[in-house]
Formats: C-alpha cells, sequence, structure tokens
C-alpha cells in the first residue's frame, strides 16, 4: 500500500487547476515562469512551473522537492534547476505542506523539531499526516502539470534535497510516471518506521537512482545515509562529494542533471 493511500480520496476530487503567468526569478530572467494551484484533500497546493524561453512541447518534466523549512522557489532549487530548464525540460516545484505559502505559525515549528536528532515520539502523528499529505500532493502534482500543454507527465524524473529526498523516496515508490530519481542528502532510519524512506526505496527498482551525500553532513548522519543506500535495489549509484548538508557543490547539481537528462530525452 502506498503511503498516501492513507488519505486516498474520492476519485472525482476535483483538481481545480489554475496557472498564471508571474516573474521568474532573479538569475532565471530568461525563462519563463508559471504560478500553478491545484487542490489536494481539500487544500490549495501552490506550485511554480519554469519552461524554457521560447513555447513547445510537450516537454519531459523535472519535478524537484526542496528541503526542510524551504520552499518552492528556495534559492538552491534555482540554482540547480536553470541549466536543467535551459536544456528543454520543464521543471516544477511545490509547497510541501507546512511550508512556503501553506506555512502555519503554529505546526511549521513543531514539524521542524519532529526533524531533530533524538526527537520524541510524540511527534509522530504530525509527520505520518504531513509526510502522507506531500505524497498525494507530489501525485496531484504530476495530474495537474498534465493539464498544461507544454509538459508531459508521462517523461517525469524526480530531485529531490534533504525533506524533498525523503519524501520523494516515498513518492516515486509508488508513482510509476517517474522514469528515474536523483536523491539528495538524505538518509534512512528517520521518523516513524511506516514512513521510513529505507523501509518504501527498493519498490522504485528497476528504474535507476543517484544517491548525492555530503561527507561532512550535520544533519543527516552518514550511517543514515548509507543506510538508505543499502535499501536501495539495483540499479543505483551513490556519489560522495567533500560539503556540510547546505553547500552541495555545483558539480553535484551538474552530476544529479547529466543522470537525469537521458531519461528525460533532451
Amino acid at each position: 500500500m502506498r503511503l498516501s493511500d492513507r488519505f486516498r480520496l474520492e476519485s472525482d476530487e476535483p483538481l481545480a487547476a489554475l496557472f498564471r503567468a508571474v516573474a521568474p526569478p532573479p538569475g532565471l530572467g530568461s525563462l519563463r515562469a508559471l504560478r500553478f494551484e491545484y487542490t489536494s484533500r481539500g487544500d490549495r497546493v501552490t506550485g511554480r512551473l519554469l519552461l524554457p524561453p521560447e513555447p513547445a512541447g510537450p516537454r519531459p518534466l523535472a519535478l524537484v522537492g526542496h528541503g526542510a523549512g524551504g520552499a518552492k522557489d528556495a534559492a538552491y532549487v534555482d540554482a540547480a534547476v536553470g541549466p536543467w530548464v535551459r536544456g528543454g525540460a520543464a521543471v516544477a516545484s511545490i509547497d510541501f505542506p507546512l511550508h512556503g505559502e501553506r506555512a502555519s505559525a503554529k505546526l511549521s515549528e513543531r514539524l521542524l523539531q519532529s526533524l531533530a536528532p533524538g526527537a520524541d515520539r510524540s511527534h509522530e502523528p504530525l509527520w505520518l499526516e504531513f509526510a502522507g499529505q506531500a505524497v498525494l500532493d507530489l501525485e496531484r502534482a504530476l495530474d495537474a502539470l498534465a493539464l498544461h500543454p507544454e509538459v508531459d507527465v508521462e517523461r517525469t524524473v524526480y530531485a529531490g534535497f534533504s525533506l524533498g529526498t525523503l519524501l520523494g523516496s516515498l513518492f516515486c515508490a509508488g508513482e510509476p510516471r517517474v522514469r528515474a530519481a536523483a536523491l539528495a542528502i538524505g538518509g534512512g532510519g528517520l521518523g516513524p518506521e511506516a514512513a521510513d524512506p529505507a523501509r518504501h526505496i527498493a519498490r522504485f527498482a528497476p528504474r535507476p537512482l543517484l544517491f548525492v551525500n555530503a561527507t561532512r553532513d550535520e544533519r543527516i548522519p552518514r550511517d543514515a545515509a548509507e543506510r538508505l543506500h543499502a535499501a536501495a535495489a539495483e540499479p543505483k549509484q551513490v556519489l560522495w562529494f567533500e560539503c556540510g548538508h547546505a553547500d552541495l557543490p555545483g558539480r553535484a547539481l551538474k552530476a544529479m542533471w547529466q543522470f537525469l537528462q537521458p531519461h528525460l530525452g533532451v
């Protein structure tokens, strides 16, 4: 059973998807940017879609998951995906629950506390609710993006950073539209057992998987990273970079793109 089945909706819940053009982020001014929204379990999910300068399509899609405390337009997301869009892909990201435009003054801080090493089990119900909602949001993001004429969700890859890797492991395992995944600075054995990425990631096989990790990661212990690597089935690749959790070098981002690009066909 997929984690999102905890919150499985009636099939006729409307997406009510909306797209509108917005200004591109700084440094990516040559690209086109669209804000999109859709409904997921009664919530309105906010997202951003980046497209190459010239309209064409449908284009393959890279769906990107941000880290804890981040958002769909985090600076590290922009740093990673500019070359991906210029290379011919559509790139989309959403605000995870309790993040970005969906943040809650009360619950967002509690969620971040649940991610801290040694967090007590009192946070588990919130984490399970959050993870199930996030996986469902990612699934419905593909449904919403399928409505855009320049996006081909049948050619989708996933890239995750930190929290985006933890959630992406759950999402990708149960989503057949994802052809390949690059998961950065994440690990296994984190959070409640039912949502442990190491418990789910093997189901992504036989699709190709890349892990990118930091040797000096102060948030994800090396043994947690290696636990996730070991749980994944072949084909898989593992790359380590001499850096901390928040400072993946450009060559790491380039390695993610070089891994994903052949599976997009661009």
